[in-house]
């Protein structure tokens, strides 16, 4: 059996072990010290952003966000449907009720247009959203020129989710720096990686500073153990953060190598970027060059950091062979892949939210899969999944 090929795994530089080491000599195992508030100033410089806290998840970040922006029982959140759950969940913890809005065809990401769409109609109802999520979903950064436009018009504040989008930028903007708020991850299979753990980021150091107090059990500035409102156990310790700042040191050459993956994978499966039209019977792909495989494109001033490079495929170009199909086939030869994340309104754990859907994430969900995108793939391996894969399309 081949050696497996993972999707994701963490890729460590090397200076990660110096900066816990120096937290172990220190005897600084408990959270907060000097790793924690450096990796805090490493990101914020990074990204652009006036302040960040660094908290246990990309999860509890989003949960810090929708609170400080107010978010309570029975508001309602506009949120993209083609995500991961860990965007919809924390608006639940707040008692308040998601609304999905479908995708654009162009990024994947919360179609603009659709989005007011789905304002205007709460509004009508006299539900006027009290925030809107945005993801920048796979790296490719969403159409934050327009979305932010009409949350302007409507008085909506924007928590940004660029927890798979760190190196991203749209126009020389750092993906984590155009909402009211913005959120990374650092889960175990993102671009850099403190095994886990997350960042919440804006420019108002008061409500930065009110962030780390409620990660913080929000403990009063008493010498006794005082609580005067609620707070989480969220704050990442000193030991994780090392580990982040160590990974700052090598995110370029993380984004390099992830953009490599892609241009690889493009040369060899054909070379066609995706075009979706509407066909008699709704959405289909829409080609001059029928090789079965599809890849996004980066639209002008769009640059993506491939955290993964995902493919989508036409049945009728492939002898009906399917993503699912493939995604077995790979499996089957130690290689793991992933389908495209499963729409929201398609989750029975929110089967009754309210939603606005267009079809496009349901063709994404239907056709689409992730292929092994780590910075640490080599390129053989790249060679033998493509080989699988033309041999297995026909």
């Amino acid at each position: 059996m081949n050696d497996r090929i993972y999707l994701s795994p963490p890729h460590m530089g090397g200076e990660e072990l110096t900066f816990i080491k120096k937290a172990f000599d220190q005897n600084w195992i408990a959270p907060l010290g000097e790793n924690v508030n450096r990796f805090e100033k490493d990101l914020a410089s990074y990204s652009g952003r006036g302040h960040a806290a660094v908290v246990t998840s990309g999860t509890a970040a989003i949960h810090l966000g929708l609170k400080l922006l107010n978010v309570g029982s029975d508001d309602e959140v506009i949120c993209p449907s083609f995500t991961f759950v860990a965007t919809a969940n924390p608006i639940r913890y707040q008692g308040a009720i998601p609304v999905f809005v479908d995708s654009d065809p162009h990024t994947w990401n919360m179609d603009p247009y659709l989005m007011e769409e789905a304002i205007q109609d709460r509004v009508a109802k006299g539900k006027k959203p009290k925030a809107i999520i945005v993801v920048h979903l796979y790296g490719m950064p969403a159409k934050m020129d327009e979305i932010l436009n009409i949350a302007a018009n409507y008085k909506i504040p924007v928590l940004e989710d660029a927890a798979e989008a760190l190196g991203s930028s749209l126009n020389g903007r750092m993906c984590g720096s155009m909402g009211d708020l913005s959120v990374y991850s650092f889960n175990g299979n993102k671009i850099i990686t403190t095994s886990g753990g997350g960042a919440l980021l804006g420019d108002n150091d008061e409500v930065i500073r009110k962030a780390r107090f409620l990660a913080t059990q929000a403990r009063d500035d008493a010498p006794h153990y005082q609580h005067s409102e609620l707070g989480y156990n969220y704050r990442m310790s000193n030991i994780v953060a090392g580990i982040g700042r160590g990974q700052m040191k090598v995110l370029p050459e993380r984004v390099e190598s992830r953009r490599q993956n892609h241009r690889r994978y493009f040369q060899a499966l054909g070379k066609t970027w995706l075009k979706i039209g509407r066909g008699s019977n709704g959405l289909e792909f829409s080609t001059e060059s029928p090789v079965g495989i599809y890849f996004l494109k980066e639209p002008s001033g769009f640059y993506s950091n491939r955290w993964l490079t995902t493919i989508l495929f036409n049945p009728e170009e492939t002898d009906g062979i399917t993503s699912n199909e493939i995604r077995h086939i790979l499996e089957e030869q130690n290689i793991e892949s992933r389908p495209l994340w499963k729409p929201m309104h398609r989750q029975p754990l929110y089967e009754d939210a309210p939603r606005y859907i267009n079809g496009v994430s349901d063709f994404l969900f239907r056709h689409g899969l992730c292929l092994p995108s780590g910075s640490n793939l080599k390129k053989e391996n790249i060679d033998r999944i493509c080989e699988k894969i033309i041999e297995i399309k026909g």
